[in-house]
This record gives structure tokens, C-alpha cells and sequence, in this order.
């Protein structure tokens, strides 16, 4: 058996998992994982913490691991490729350095200004006085930001002064030294993935997040309440102008600067009507987005994971004429408060697929633990046909009283 390692436990790194260990000789390990993911074949948890850089690479180097793949952006953000590499273990992600993309919004703007990528115009402030004088003069809506990791929840969209004014104080508050207002892009927003290795790179089918909690883009934002794919209004004209104004600029500006990114690239993108723009890069797949994109994977992921590593140009296949929807079921509370110790949703049928992520083994009864809960996903020859279908196996199993979902994932495709 070849051994794999992957790194998280959330229902990005269940899907990652899933999705390796496709191949029959393949036993893929994650670390610490969830309980639910020992229900996959040839998967196996490892109690070693996302962050136990030394625990993990003992553990890589012991079990002849061929490759680690890192799911959550903190492990790249604070070293762990490097540390990997160090020790000549082979891992799939950006370096520290590189890593910046998503770590640093400032080193992000920094990069795309000198790439010559598109993106919003932008002030940054370490001075929370001068900040809130600033966005107290500008025409709204405003975009602010924190700079470094937020989970996906550091961005606040303020419709008036007041707002703006209120959502500085608040990612202050929130522990951000450096802050970033940016002005607001009115468009449609598509995610598009891509592996990389230097400037060699395989896209993947374009996906469309769904960020506010509530139906009709309503509520707070939060990790991600749903997502579909592929978008049928962004067509490949639209992608492959992404990938030559967007992609390709950013890879070789990074590789240029000393600093080239492997790994994931996650470029969350807006088309408006004077072109695509950055809305922001992540350096990792976004979750809920892979839940919906890698079971339209057809090659074997470790196969093209290995090929980029070794410096070829992998062709990766994908499925066609079918669509991806899935419904992210979380925490009442989410995101603003959290209770653990719900009982799960028992959801047995056989046309949708389930990943688990925050869920725990206490008193050997598996329950709810953490915000996002779990995901429900289909695939059908439309997007209303896969909204339905989720829809109607979640009213019957999800017990509103304790969880929350949205019933409108792929709203703006199903509309047109």
C-alpha cells in the first residue's frame, strides 16, 4: 500500500481524504482528522494536532508517507512545508513565504500591484483613530478587512459610515494590528481553484461560494454555508480570461520575487464590468468549494499531486454535463455562538453524499462540534433538480431547533 498523509480535520480535509484514498492501493492517513472519517475506505484518523509540525513529519518519515497534503491555511501560514522539507519529506503546499497570500492581504495587494493583476483599490491602516476618520469620509459601501487569518470571517461589507465605522472597531477589537478598506466591487463572484508548482498549473471547475448565513445572501458572513459547480454563467471564455489576466500573472510575479507558490491556489474572483478583479487568494481549497469540486475528478489526485511535484505538466480529466450542489448544515448558533453535543442528523439516502466536520465522539455517541457541522451534497443534470434534492433531504432529517442551513445554494444560476 502507498501511504498518504493529509493534514486538517474539517469537511474540506474529508473530502481530500475521500478523494485520495479512490485508489485501491492506496491507505491515506489524517491527522487529527474527525471520527466519522475512519467510516471511509482505506482512511485512518492520526491524533496528532494540525500544528505539531514535529509529531507529524516523525510520523510521515516512520510510516513512509509519499506525499502530505496540507487542507487549513494556519499549518501553511506558520511553516510546516518548510519545516517538512527540511526533513526531505515530500508535502503539496505553499512555503511560509509564499504563504502570504492569504496570511498578509497587504502582502497579497503588494504582489498583484506588482504582477499587474486586477483587484480593488485599497488604504491601509495600523492607526485605528486615522481609520475610522477615513471611513467616515467615503462614499459607501466599503469592504473592510483584518489582514492576517480570519477563519473567513474578517471581512465586514458597510453599506453606510456608521457600519464602516462600527466594522473597524470591531476587527479591532478582534485582536487586528493592521486593517485594510477597500472599495466595494459590484459584480458576480466565482471561486477558481488551481495545483501549482512554480508556473506549471491544472485548473479546476469553477465553483460559486455562498458566504452569508442566511437565504438571499442575508445574516452575517461565515466559513461558507454552501456552494455549486460548475457556474454555468461563467463560461469557459470568462475562466480562461481568468486564468491569463488572473492566474498566470500572480504565479510568475511570485516565482520572479523569489518566492513561488505550490500547492493549492484558491483565486476568489469577480466579474465586473470593466473586467475580472481579486477579490482575495487563499492558499489552500476553500471549504465548502471542494466538496462540490474534486468528485468532478476523474484522474486520480495523487497521481496529479505527484506529476506537479516532479516538475510535469499533468492532464487532469473532469466529468461533464453533470452539476455539483451542496448544503452546509451548522451549529444554530453559528457563527456567533456555537453549542456542542447536538445529536447528529441521521441521513441515509443513497442520492447524496455526506463529509463530516465538526463532530466528536463523546460517550461513544458521535455528536456536533463546532460550527459547521456537516455538508449534504448531490449531482444532477441541473442545478434546481440538485437544490431540491437537498433541500428535501434536509427538511426531513435536520432538527431546526438545533441547526441551521440555507434552502437557496446556486440562487444565482438557478434564477437566470
Amino acid at each position: 500500500m502507498e501511504n498518504w498523509l493529509v493534514v486538517g480535520g474539517g469537511g474540506r480535509e474529508y473530502v481530500l481524504a475521500q478523494t485520495l484514498a479512490k485508489a485501491p492501493s492506496r491507505q491515506v492517513y489524517v491527522a487529527p482528522g474527525n471520527v466519522m472519517m475512519n467510516k471511509i475506505p482505506r482512511v485512518q484518523t492520526v491524533p496528532i494536532d494540525e500544528m505539531a509540525f514535529d509529531e507529524l513529519a516523525e510520523f510521515a518519515s516512520q510510516h513512509h508517507v509519499q506525499c502530505t497534503v496540507v487542507g487549513p491555511e494556519q499549518p501553511l501560514s506558520a511553516g510546516i512545508v518548510d519545516y517538512f522539507e527540511s526533513k526531505d519529506l515530500l508535502i503539496f503546499g505553499p512555503s511560509k513565504q509564499a504563504a502570504q497570500l492569504e496570511s498578509s492581504k497587504t502582502f497579497a495587494k503588494q504582489m498583484m500591484q506588482q504582477s499587474g493583476v486586477p483587484t480593488a483599490n485599497y488604504r491601509e491602516f495600523t492607526d485605528l483613530a486615522v481609520a475610522l476618520s477615513y471611513v467616515h469620509l467615503q462614499e459607501p459601501p466599503l469592504v473592510i478587512k483584518a489582514d492576517g487569518l480570519a477563519a473567513g470571517k474578517g471581512v465586514i461589507i458597510a453599506n453606510s459610515s456608521t457600519e464602516a465605522m462600527a466594522a473597524v472597531e470591531q476587527l479591532a477589537t478582534n485582536g487586528s494590528k493592521k486593517l485594510l478598506v477597500e472599495e466595494y466591487l459590484q459584480g458576480e463572484e466565482f471561486s477558481l481553484f488551481a495545483m501549482v508548482n512554480g508556473t506549471t498549473f491544472v485548473t479546476m471547475p469553477v465553483a460559486q461560494d455562498h458566504k452569508r448565513l442566511a437565504d438571499g445572501d442575508q445574516g452575517p458572513n461565515t466559513g461558507g454555508m454552501g456552494a455549486y459547480s460548475p457556474v454555468p454563467h461563467i463560461d469557459d471564455k470568462v475562466k480562461e480570461a481568468a486564468v491569463n489576466d488572473i492566474i498566470k500573472p500572480i504565479l510568475n510575479g511570485m516565482a520572479e520575487a523569489g518566492t513561488p507558490f505550490n500547492g493549492f491556489l484558491y483565486a476568489g474572483l469577480i466579474k465586473t464590468d470593466s473586467g475580472i478583479k481579486v477579490i482575495e487568494f487563499n492558499v489552500r481549497m476553500g471549504d465548502p468549494e471542494t466538496q462540490v469540486v474534486l468528485p468532478q475528478l476523474e484522474s486520480d489526485l495523487g497521481d496529479l499531486i505527484l506529476q506537479l511535484k516532479q516538475g510535469r505538466q499533468p492532464q487532469a480529466q473532469w466529468q461533464q454535463g453533470e452539476f455539483y450542489l451542496g448544503t452546509v448544515v451548522a451549529s444554530r448558533d453559528y457563527p456567533r455562538a456555537v453549542v456542542n453535543g447536538r445529536q447528529l442528523p441521521t441521513i441515509t439516502d443513497a442520492d447524496v453524499a455526506v463529509s463530516y466536520a465538526g463532530v466528536i465522539e463523546d460517550n461513544q455517541h458521535i455528536v456536533s462540534h463546532g460550527g459547521r457541522v456537516l455538508m449534504v451534497t448531490t449531482k444532477a443534470a441541473d442545478l434546481k433538480t440538485a437544490q431540491t434534492r437537498v433541500n428535501s433531504v434536509l427538511g426531513a432529517t435536520v432538527d431546526q431547533n438545533d441547526y441551521t442551513f440555507r434552502h437557496d445554494i446556486g440562487f444565482h444560476a438557478i434564477g437566470e
